[in-house]
């Protein structure tokens, strides 16, 4: 099964009064939030309670047809099995809901790929490997680096510590949803870099977004 194209597929039949690009928004939004809710799950503070009603405002408007958006989710985790590379990068990309309107655009992964040989080292003495991505897109650069530690051997779920930052809360869903299904262990972030880094204890919670490998669990 060509994973992506269903996805796309059902993008465009949920398509109607809310355009192809909003229903994509709708979906990533969705996941991200209840993949981190289900992480807490004794502790509802004001944070995972505004999180719920997002989920809820958001999820009311497709009625009976949301359960297409778990179909999607599904088919999700299987193309991430079947090859790990940016599969929301490329689906954004493929279902053109890139152009100069939206103003935004994601990294091929080839080039995430050969980013990755250039700048991680050949050998890490069984150390953790520390990764800051300032503009994380959808994650492609950090599912590169894992994707060539793993091709090296190495168990990237236990070695990868990675902190990923971006401006646009669509792109920290994305890279949020996909670094959660492989099981990387990462801090999520949504904010401006430059002028407000991510400082454990200091950034806005709201802002915060936490893996379950990160908070000692996997999908």
């Amino acid at each position: 099964m060509e994973y992506k194209k269903e996805i796309i597929k059902r993008i465009n039949n949920l398509s109607g009064s809310r355009s192809p690009y909003e229903v994509f928004c709708d979906w990533i939004k969705c996941c991200a939030l209840s993949i981190q809710n289900s992480c807490f799950l004794f502790w509802h503070d004001a944070v995972w309670k505004a999180r719920e009603e997002q989920y809820m405002e958001t999820i009311k408007y497709y009625g009976e047809n949301s359960g297409v958006f778990a179909e999607m989710t599904g088919l999700l985790c299987m193309a991430l099995e079947a090859e790990m590379e940016d599969v929301l990068g490329e689906i954004y990309m493929e279902a053109g809901l890139g152009n100069k309107n939206t103003g935004q655009f994601f990294t091929p992964f080839h080039v995430s790929k050969m980013s990755a040989r250039l700048l991680l080292p050949d050998k890490n003495d069984n150390g953790k490997i520390r990764l800051n991505e300032p503009s994380c897109g959808a994650g492609g650069m950090v599912i590169a680096a894992a994707l060539l530690l793993k091709e090296r051997g190495v168990n990237y779920q236990r070695m990868l510590d990675v902190v990923a930052q971006d401006l646009d809360w669509k792109a920290v869903y994305m890279c949020y949803v996909q670094l959660s299904y492989l099981g990387i262990k990462a801090v999520v972030v949504q904010g401006d870099t430059l002028s407000e880094p991510y400082t454990p204890g200091k950034t806005r919670p709201e802002c915060v977004f936490y893996t379950p490998k990160w908070m000692g669990g996997l999908l």
